[in-house]
Formats: structure tokens, C-alpha cells, sequence
């Protein structure tokens, strides 16, 4: 493996970490929020019992989700250092005020909010709840901001003089359409994801018939925050899809294992892929599959009779517009050239910097401004490398609605069943349904990730540096070391947070949360 390689795997496997614990931050901090509304609104001592024990769950989380945070930030200059000075006029703006706004805000509200009980009035501490719950999310945000940028990279131009790119419309960058989706649809994944921690760990409560009550309670609000999340993410999904077919399409190939699209394109429900199939040879993309006629089609364009390109189409020049209007643009063989020829007037610029040569600098300027559009792909050898892993991406967008769909079938049984059946909640088989969920929904959440981020590969930057050119100049051994580091330190962390919080769930059930006030 070369230092690419071992510079992805750190940094995948930071963030695959990381995002084992941001979801259920993000979520568990708007029941708690909830949940201490229902107590200060009633005053009924139930709800601060149940606010302070989920609040515990939340803090134990919200602790190691910011450990590994920071370490991948700093990672972006250890591993990634040629993209971070590429970009990090533009990149670094949102991550500042994530850290300057955000998270000062978390930091300053959590405090009152763990510490703060008959300390501060009944309305301050609410408030700093529902503050601490805000500041979470304006920290993803800033952080999808950033990812989204790299995926639509807006409100920016190159300047040659600093060999970067330097922000000309922050407001471009902040309101990204892909950003603006992508922020809600992580929000509300995250819901879904909380959602389901707390329908599982009640029913666990449930089967073990300890503290029945505020089981029940818990579970209630967890299906229907739950559900809420889930059907939001689905409808956010959707403006996901219309997003990656207008500015990521190649993504949106590799997802269906599409290579050779057409008008009215179906939808692969399930299937298995060739995994010989390269693109523009004449083998089947499929062994076996179910589809759904005119799905695609559908789905990207929201047209059932709309044209969907393919991996082959895509390669060829053949793509669609905004509009979802069909043209043939330029192919990837040009791009490389063109790339090619960007990087060249950029060398030259550079020679006519150091000569001092003012009108030969102006024509390079011209040369790079008007081929920078495809300057990452001069870094290709071929068409064919600016294709992502197709199975990866194709299978885990598959296991992500699979499951998402059966966790929503779930969210529904227990909140109709909290609500109108509560006898229903009695059944073991119930409970199993609550349980089984919990390591579910984590998988379909890293399968999300996964389809966004593999699915964008080579793509560092969307078009414009691909993963080979940003990376720092050390020795692969070096990665690999600090990987293996970091490997053994992320999953004692994860044991050590997992272990915390089963001792203080199996804590409570056998003592009375509401009586203890744990």
C-alpha cells in the first residue's frame, strides 16, 4: 500500500469512528430537550428523572465523539497537507467558526446543563438544554459545509500567484444547496438514529421488567422522534439523490452499478454485480437483479421518461443539465487533456513569475483560468481512474435503505404501540424488535457515509484534486504506524464508552431511576 492508500485508511477510519458517536449527540440532545420540556411544563419529577438519565447517556457520548473530532481535524494537516493549503482559504472558514461558535457554545451550555441542577432557575437550565442541543447542530453544519463544498466546490477561484484557491462569495459556500440538504439530512438521520438508541435500550428495560414505567415513557418519545427522523431522512434522501444526479453523476452510476443508462431507467432493488464488468467492455454489470421499471429515473430527475447517464455515457461526454435536459459535453479523455494543459499554463505562469515577465504571466493567467475547470483531471492516466469503487458504493447505498426501511417499519410498530396498544409492548418479541434495532441502525448510518464519500473517489476536491495529488509528502510507513495508533486508541475508546454506558444502563435497571434520580 502507498501512502495514499494508508493516508485514506487513517483518515476513514478516524472518521467511521467519529461518526459512531455524532449521530446519537446530535439526536439525544433534542430528546433531552424534550424531555426536560415535558418537565418544566408539568413539574411531574418522572421527567427530570428521565432527562437527567438519558442526559447522562448523551455526556458519556458527547466526551469521545469530541476526542476523535479533533483528531481529524488535525489529520487534514499531517496526511492531507497539499489539499489544505489547495483550499484552506475555503475549507478552513467553516471549520473556524465551527470551533469559534458551535462548539464554545456547546462547551459554555453543557456545563449548566450537567451541573447546573438547583443551581440556576428551572427556565435557565431549559434553556441552556435546548442551547447545548443548538449548538450541536450548528457544529454539523459548519463541518457539512465543508463536506459539502468538496463535493459542489462554489464561491471560490484559483489564484496562481498563491497556488490555492481563495474564497470570492462566502455565501455561495454557506448556502450550497448540497450543503444545505446534506446538513438536514445527516440532522435528521441523526434523529432517527437517537430515536432508535432509546426505543432499544427501553425495550431492554421492558424485557427485563425493570422501571416499566419510565421504560414506557422513554419509549414512547423515542418512536415518535424516531419516526419523525426517519421519514424526514427519507424525504431529504430524495433531495439527495436530485443533488448527486446534477453535480455528482458518476456517483450516482457507481451507486446503481449503472454503466450504460438510457431513457426511463430502472431502478435496482436488489442484485449482484460482475465484479469482472470494467467500463467499456461488452460483459453484463449484473449476475442477477430486481428492479423497479423507470425507478431511476424517477428518483434522480423526478421525471419517470428522463434520461439517466451511465459510467460509459458519463466517460463519453453525455450527461444532463439542471434542467434534465441530455447533452453531450465534454468526455474524459479531453478533460485529462485539458487538466493537462491547465497545469502546464500554470508552470509556465510560475517561470514567467520568477522572470518578472508581466505579459507572459497575464497569458498564462488566461490559459488556466479558462482549462481550471478540469485541472484535477489532469492528474490521470485514464478515463478509467476517475471511476470509484463501484461494488463498495453499489452495495452499501443497498444495505443503507434496506435497513433504513426496516428500522422505519420498526419506529412505526412502537410508536402505534406506545400510543394506542400498550399491551403490545408486553410481547418478548416486541422487545427483540427494540434490541436487534440498536446495532442495526449504526450500520445503516456508516453505510450512508460510506456511499457518500467512496462514491465521490478519486475526488478529494470534486473535479478539481483528486486524492494522489493532495496528500503530504512522508513516508507511507509513517501512516501506517499512526494508523495502527490510532486503531487500538479509537477502539479502547469505543470499548471503554460502550462498557460506561451498558454499567450505567444495567445500573438503572436494577434500581428505580425516578426514586434514585439518577
Amino acid at each position: 500500500m502507498t501512502v495514499v492508500d494508508w493516508s485514506r485508511a487513517q483518515f476513514a477510519l478516524t472518521a467511521m469512528y467519529h461518526w459512531l458517536f455524532v449521530p446519537l449527540t446530535i439526536g439525544l440532545s433534542v430528546i433531552v430537550g424534550i424531555m426536560e420540556t415535558i418537565y418544566y411544563r408539568t413539574g411531574n419529577e418522572r421527567w427530570k428523572a428521565l432527562t437527567k438519565f438519558w442526559m447522562t447517556l448523551f455526556g458519556i457520548n458527547f466526551a469521545i465523539g469530541v476526542a476523535t473530532g479533533i483528531i481529524l481535524e488535525f489529520e487534514f494537516g499531517t496526511n492531507w497537507s497539499n489539499y489544505s493549503w489547495f483550499v484552506g482559504d475555503i475549507f478552513g472558514a467553516p471549520l473556524a467558526i465551527e470551533g469559534l461558535l458551535a462548539f464554545f457554545m456547546e462547551a459554555t451550555f453543557v456545563a449548566v446543563m450537567f451541573f447546573g441542577w438547583n443551581k440556576v432557575s428551572r427556565g435557565f437550565h431549559l434553556a441552556s438544554t435546548w442551547l447545548t442541543a443548538l449548538g450541536v447542530s450548528l457544529s454539523a453544519l459548519w463541518i457539512l459545509v465543508a463536506n459539502a463544498w468538496m463535493q459542489n466546490p462554489v464561491g471560490m477561484e484559483f489564484d496562481p500567484e498563491q497556488m490555492r484557491n481563495v474564497m470570492s462569495d462566502f455565501m455561495a459556500v454557506a448556502f450550497n444547496a448540497v450543503a444545505m440538504n446534506k446538513f438536514f439530512h445527516a440532522v435528521f438521520s441523526s434523529w432517527a438514529l437517537a430515536g432508535v438508541f432509546v426505543v432499544g435500550v427501553s425495550s431492554w428495560l421492558l424485557w427485563r421488567r425493570s422501571n416499566v414505567a419510565a421504560a414506557r415513557s422513554s419509549l414512547k418519545i423515542g418512536a415518535w422522534f424516531g419516526l419523525a427522523g426517519m421519514l424526514l431522512t427519507f424525504l431529504t434522501g430524495d433531495g439527495s439523490a436530485v443533488q448527486v444526479a446534477r453535480v455528482q453523476p458518476m456517483k450516482l452510476a457507481a451507486m446503481e452499478g449503472l454503466y450504460d443508462g438510457k431513457v426511463g431507467q430502472e431502478l435496482v432493488g436488489f442484485g449482484i454485480l460482475n465484479a469482472d464488468k470494467r467500463p467499456g467492455d461488452d460483459k453484463e454489470a449484473m449476475h442477477f437483479e430486481i428492479s423497479i421499471p423507470n425507478g431511476l429515473s424517477l428518483l434522480a430527475n423526478h421525471d419517470i421518461n428522463s434520461f439517466v447517464p451511465g459510467i460509459n455515457d458519463l466517460i463519453e461526454g453525455i450527461e444532463i443539465t439542471p434542467a434534465g435536459d441530455t447533452l453531450r459535453t465534454v468526455g474524459y479523455e479531453e478533460r485529462i487533456a485539458i487538466g493537462r494543459r491547465a497545469q502546464e499554463a500554470l508552470r509556465a505562469f510560475n517561470k514567467a513569475h520568477a522572470a518578472g515577465d508581466t505579459a507572459a504571466m497575464n497569458a498564462a493567467r488566461a490559459d488556466v483560468a479558462r482549462d481550471f475547470r478540469y485541472f484535477g483531471y489532469g492528474y490521470f492516466d485514464s478515463p478509467e481512474q476517475a471511476v470509484p469503487p463501484v461494488a463498495l458504493t453499489f452495495y452499501s447505498f443497498r444495505v443503507m435503505v434496506m435497513l433504513g426501511s426496516f428500522l422505519l417499519l420498526v419506529l412505526v410498530l412502537m410508536a402505534f404501540a406506545a400510543s394506542f396498544r400498550p399491551r403490545v409492548l408486553e410481547n418478548k418479541w416486541v422487545h427483540y424488535a427494540g434490541m436487534v434495532s440498536l446495532p442495526l441502525v449504526w450500520v445503516c448510518s456508516q453505510a450512508g457515509w460510506i456511499v457518500a464519500e467512496v462514491g465521490r473517489q478519486p475526488w478529494t476536491i470534486q473535479d478539481l484534486l483528486p486524492v494522489g495529488a493532495g496528500i503530504s509528502d512522508v513516508p507511507a510507513s509513517s501512516v501506517q504506524t499512526t494508523f495502527w495508533i490510532f486503531a487500538v486508541i479509537f477502539t479502547l475508546l469505543l470499548v471503554a464508552e460502550v462498557s460506561i454506558m451498558v454499567r450505567f444502563i444495567a445500573r438503572s435497571s436494577r434500581s428505580d431511576i425516578e426514586k434514585d434520580n439518577i
